[in-house]
């Protein structure tokens, strides 16, 4: 991390006794990073940490407000068996929406990691059986394989015992709960598509993948600071920022209903694109999702009204049709007798 991170005991922690919240007003820690090539800065300011001890590994999460809004900065540091072992860090950063959206996902992979028992076989025959349950708000998937190793984590081969990814404007997550001889551990990893010389949201340059490697007895511990965090500085999100200063417009609730053995969803949302509407047609375990923003929502009624009044036109025509072909099939039956 940017500041010297105080020494704490071994086993778990969440800074110290419980969930304490750190603020950093008194100190103002604040770093600028160089906006353009015109020498422009971008000012980052840290608002709140907290530490999670998981094994031999610490978790930081910072929540620090740019310009363009609050971010949240997870740092994994890896600290090796031995005195020479040298010290490993790693990286994630992502908008509070997300996070929020990785906090539900959290709480699926504790759910599913539960439901798994001891480590063994028993375990193995019912992992597929249980990975049908997902969450009705988000699309697992198949994604592609991560890599061989990730950072911090010099794990041997493995199996995947669930998976799911969020999906945000050119931003990646993938979740892997994975197991081999070490244990149980929850992979994360952001990719992003960005052109060269671009800035991210975040006020520096990012890579184009970054993870970090939880074990997965923690994840209960991690989940419970990530939401102390979202609760506490929610607000004020990169993504849910509005040019002007102007304050987001009320949206009308979700909805959904079911159809024969699918569920679709309708979600009102809004960004600094704009409000928009997300229809999810869900099957489990298959999620499908289009956004559509506000200024088509006319046309698409208009066509799904076009084309309900043309199907059932036909529908009409065929019935009728069939009706016909009965009445003269009966008539023949009655002059044969």
């Amino acid at each position: 991390m940017e500041r010297g991170r105080g020494g704490g005991g071994g086993g778990r922690n969440l800074g110290g006794s419980g969930l304490h919240r750190n603020i950093y007003s008194q100190s103002q820690q604040q770093y600028h990073y160089p906006a353009s090539s015109q020498g422009s800065c971008m000012e980052i300011q840290e608002l709140a940490s907290k530490r999670v001890d998981i094994q031999k590994k610490r978790f930081y999460l910072d929540v620090k407000q740019s310009s363009r809004g609050r971010f949240l900065k997870i740092a994994e540091v890896w600290i090796g068996r031995g005195r020479q072992d040298n010290i490993r860090k790693s990286k994630l950063t992502l908008s509070l929406s997300v996070a929020a959206e990785l906090k539900d996902c959290l709480g699926d992979f504790i759910e599913h990691y539960a439901h798994l028992g001891l480590k063994g076989g028993h375990s193995h025959r019912h992992e597929h059986s249980n990975d049908k349950e997902q969450h009705p708000r988000r699309r697992p998937q198949h994604p592609p394989p991560s890599p061989s190793a990730s950072v911090g984590s010099e794990e041997p081969p493995h199996s995947v015992l669930k998976t799911e990814y969020i999906e945000r404007d050119n931003r990646k997550y993938y979740m892997d709960l994975k197991e081999n001889q070490r244990g149980r551990f929850l992979r994360i990893r952001q990719t992003m598509s960005r052109g060269p010389g671009m800035m991210g949201y975040f006020g520096h340059s990012l890579g184009q993948e970054q993870t970090i490697v939880l074990p997965a007895q923690g994840m209960i511990e991690f989940r419970d600071a990530l939401v102390q965090l979202i609760e506490e500085y929610g607000e004020g999100d990169i993504e849910d920022r509005r040019g002007g200063g102007d304050e987001p417009p009320e949206l009308p609730e979700g909805t959904s209903f079911r159809v024969d053995n699918k569920r679709f969803y309708f979600d009102v949302g809004s960004n600094r694109y704009g409000i928009f509407l997300k229809v999810s047609e869900v099957r489990p375990p298959y999620r499908n999702t289009i956004t559509v923003p506000y200024k088509a929502w006319t046309r698409f009624g208009e066509n799904f009204i076009k084309y309900e009044e043309e199907m059932r036109r036909i529908y009409n025509s065929h019935k009728e049709k069939r009706m016909d072909a009965r009445g003269d099939s009966g008539e023949e039956q009655e002059g044969l007798e």
